[in-house]
């Protein structure tokens, strides 16, 4: 559930600065981050604290990676999605941008839209791997910061 929560937050926040269309804005590209990380931790002490304490590092990670690990496949299916169906345009004016960069790089017209077609067609599985793969770590970070900063006093079993 918490997972979820995470996500859509992070949906909502996608959605916004694709409708303002603020996706070239290199200072908004690490909120995501900051909320995953965020999220996460919230995540990793509401577990704890549900739990009374009695859990230890590896529990209380092991929940926030599970919880990053949804969000981690959900945005991924996100950026498929957003990039496919629901904002294609965000994609093509990210290939417009990419264009004036390559010709003022000194690369030829037929340079840069060989490398744009190529670009266009790898666009969408490269960057649901990339956000994937980035989800994942950066929520391995969130878990381990919030598995270290929750209480933890697990009571010991006769077997320990």
């Amino acid at each position: 559930m918490k997972g979820l929560i995470i996500s859509l937050i992070l949906i909502v926040f996608a959605v916004v600065v694709t409708i303002f269309k603020l996706e070239t804005n290199k200072a908004l590209g690490i909120v995501p981050l900051v909320i995953l990380i965020g999220g996460i931790i919230w995540a990793n002490l509401n577990f704890a604290q549900q739990m009374d304490g009695n859990v230890t590092f590896g529990q209380v990670f092991g929940h926030g990676f599970k919880a990053t690990a949804l969000v981690a496949g959900i945005m991924g299916m996100w950026v498929a999605l957003s990039l496919t169906v629901l904002f294609p345009e965000s994609l093509d004016r990210a290939m417009e941008i990419q264009r004036t960069a390559m010709l003022e790089q000194g690369m030829s017209e037929n340079e840069v839209d060989k490398a744009l077609v190529l670009g266009k067609k790898m666009a969408v599985p490269m960057g649901t791997i990339v956000s994937v793969i980035l989800y994942i770590i950066v929520g391995a970070i969130g878990s381990l910061i919030g598995a270290a900063v929750a209480k933890k006093n697990p009571t010991p079993t006769p077997f320990q």
